[in-house]
């Protein structure tokens, strides 16, 4: 009998060596339970890396994938290949659902987790016409942008930031965001107020790591929990839409994802949160990749232990990049949390006889779903009329008259891929972009990879060169 191999082989793709960057020939390969990428380097060698803890869900996530959306232009020509000509150049297969502008990159904090390395001394605000340069940027390429998020640095430090949410509200954005510590909304409750004001179509999307000083001060360099505090305290008095954004590392904080979700539930203007993993980018002073990495299924794992909200059908694959997105909903009604997730999972409505609606025979319900789950929807916009008629359809819950963004909850798993996982089939699906100083749209992680600092362009450059003289 022939030997075998200790593992199943599943796919082939294309990675980069994550100590030079180069692009490798890559295994997808499945072991018990647990997927792994195989790649080798001709200067480093082999990496094997993990990339998923449920071989079931992997799979599975790739049924989820939509027809690719494409932006109004591309802003780079496609010629060293994916991911050495981001800008976004046409072989990219997804629109912006959400850009990222970074007005600043100053902040009150020096984080030992940063992926932008901002810190006090850190460079400099960007002038009042090169942020409106770059709304003008994500305005061409998208007509109307689905969501932009001010970001930094920390943009409330820049000295003319409320002439640049007036800029951002004068463009066709349907949803603007605001990235923040939230260390100016502790302490100046007017400043919350004036925000309020933004509304609707405005949120504040904050930091939120941890309920324990430890993994704050490991996180952040100092414990942050009552200034996490009165931020909220001043958010829900304004009656301002939030989202509580949790950095996570294994075993410093992932403990605490079920008693953030509760916390979050009892929060009447936090409407969902988000959990990501540490990426490999910029200043990770307190991270190891071998020991400390989280997997997206690791996450959605937890989240199924930990909460008693959430089910495995609850969390299911993003349908614009299935490999690294993960959204659950649920309903806030009357004081019961209910999952609505589950109600409406394609198999769920084919398989069950309770069910008097089959899915892929109503085009309208299709469409709900697939604008429900999309990053670039906010639960505003999810709590309107669509919703409500999709509600209707579903076993067991009555959908109110004055449904709003206090009734649902939306938890997203969101993994940014670095040099470890890096993955050319979900990059070219990205859909988190980021604005460049030389003004292109550019993949968030691409960004962190190459396009960040002048050490980073001269690798790329020499990448670019290895790549045009292998072909």
């Amino acid at each position: 009998m022939a030997a075998e191999r200790p593992y199943t082989y599943f796919d082939f793709t294309l990675s980069l060596c994550s100590q030079c960057l180069r692009r490798v020939d890559t295994k997808i390969v499945f072991e018990g339970n647990y997927v792994y990428m195989l790649k080798r380097c001709p200067e480093h060698g082999l990496e094997k890396v993990l990339i998923a803890t449920d071989a079931a869900y992997y799979r599975n996530a790739r049924n989820y994938a939509k027809r690719s959306e494409m932006p109004g232009r591309f802003n780079t020509a496609t010629h060293y290949g994916c991911p050495y000509d981001c800008g976004l150049c046409p072989d990219h297969e997804q629109h912006s659902c959400l850009t990222i502008v970074e007005v600043t990159d100053r902040c009150n904090l020096t984080c030992p987790t940063c992926y932008a390395e901002s810190g006090p001394a850190q460079g400099r605000h960007r002038t009042l016409a090169e942020v409106e340069r770059m709304l003008d940027t994500v305005v061409a390429n998208e007509g109307q942008p689905d969501v932009v998020q001010l970001s930094g640095g920390e943009p409330t430090l820049h000295p003319d930031f409320f002439a640049i949410l007036d800029a951002a509200k004068r463009r066709p954005i349907r949803h603007l965001m605001l990235n923040t510590n939230g260390v100016r909304l502790a302490k100046d409750e007017d400043f919350v107020a004036r925000l309020a004001s933004y509304q609707p179509d405005f949120e504040i999307y904050l930091q939120f790591d941890s309920l324990e000083a430890a993994p704050l001060r490991s996180l952040r360099g100092v414990d942050l929990r009552s200034v996490r505090m009165r931020a909220l305290e001043h958010l829900n008095r304004h009656q301002l839409s939030t989202t509580l954004v949790v950095t996570l590392q294994k075993g410093l904080n992932d403990h605490e994802i079920g008693r953030i979700i509760d916390f979050a539930l009892q929060q009447p203007c936090v409407r969902g949160v988000t959990f990501q993993p540490t990426q490999v980018a910029g200043r990770t002073a307190n991270f190891n990749p071998a020991t400390d990495r989280l997997t997206l299924t690791e996450v959605r794992q937890q989240i199924l232990a930990q909460s008693p909200v959430f089910q495995p059908n609850d969390l299911i694959p993003v349908p614009c990049n299935p490999d690294a997105l993960v959204m659950g909903y649920a309903l806030k009604l009357d004081g019961q949390v209910l999952p609505l997730t589950r109600f409406i999972q394609p198999d769920e409505l084919l398989d069950n006889s309770r069910n008097t609606i089959v899915y892929e025979q109503d085009q309208r319900l299709q469409q709900h779903l697939l604008r429900m789950f999309s990053t670039g929807n906010s639960v505003d916009q999810v709590a309107g009329t669509d919703l409500r008629e999709l509600m209707c359809c579903l076993p067991f819950v009555q959908a109110p008259a004055n449904l709003g963004y206090q009734n649902l909850f939306r938890v997203i798993i969101m993994q940014f891929i670095d040099a470890y996982n890096f993955d050319v089939r979900a990059i070219k699906k990205s859909c988190v972009h980021i604005v460049s100083k030389d003004y292109k749209i550019i993949p968030f992680e691409t960004m962190n990879l190459f396009y960040r600092d002048e050490a980073k362009l001269a690798r790329l450059a020499e990448l670019r060169q290895q790549a045009a003289a292998a072909v």
